[in-house]
């Protein structure tokens, strides 16, 4: 059953991202005026924003989503969980500038988003596990694969979903181009996606072998 806590964070979470879609506009239209090299790149950056934000209204339904699709019920802490993270990237991440401002914000919420994506991994073998269409019963190594394939494998998606948005907008997703304007090259160019991709899977492995631990302490009860 789903409680308030849940319903409050994911509307208070819908508000704040429609309140910086409206100020990700406004600050577009405002700066369309000035045609610098630098508010070129301030432009790039609030439209950057604003799909971030447009995204995460998208994306906040997904738990709804995929509990009417798959008749199922996510427990309210992963969805919490969920809504939270989607708070702390966008809008902290992108509209606050914690990536900037932060240390190592970007790497607690890699690490934080596989950790959870591989939990999921593990929710979704146990509902197939419940189903009574669909009978299985396996390995706890392999469930714990899984888990963790599958929160790697939605990371890569990232990687890939920010490389398009650089290629095809101008945005600096993967973060090539400094805040003074001056574009990375060579081995800097390529650290953040990388660097992202190895946070995603110390989370994942971590949540993986975690898993995997309770899983073989349950079956020998």
């Amino acid at each position: 059953m789903k409680n308030k806590g849940r319903l409050i964070t994911a509307v208070a979470v819908y508000v704040t991202l429609i309140a910086s879609v409206v100020f990700s506009i406004y600050k577009i239209i405002t700066s369309s005026s000035v045609t610098d090299e630098a508010a070129a790149h301030v432009r790039s950056d609030y439209v950057l924003m604003l799909l971030q934000c447009i995204l995460g209204i998208v994306v906040l339904g997904v738990p709804a989503f995929l509990e009417k699709k798959f008749s199922f019920e996510m427990p309210n802490a992963m969805a919490i969980a969920y809504f939270v993270f989607l708070y702390c990237a966008i809008y902290l991440g992108e509209v606050r500038q914690f990536y900037y401002l932060i240390p190592h914000w970007d790497d607690v919420l890699h690490c934080f988003s596989a950790g959870m994506l591989g939990a999921f991994g593990f929710s979704l073998v146990d509902i197939l596990n419940k189903s009574e269409k669909i009978k299985m019963n396996l390995n706890p190594y392999f469930v714990s694969l899984f888990a963790f394939s599958f929160a790697l494998s939605i990371g890569a998606l990232w990687e890939i979903y920010e490389f398009s948005g650089d290629c095809f907008f101008g945005l600096n997703m993967q973060k090539y181009r400094l805040e003074n304007g001056s574009l990375l090259t060579g081995n800097a160019a390529l650290s953040d996606t990388m660097h992202d991709i190895i946070i995603d899977a110390v989370g994942a492995l971590t949540v993986s072998v975690s898993g995997l631990l309770g899983n073989i302490h349950r079956k020998k009860q």
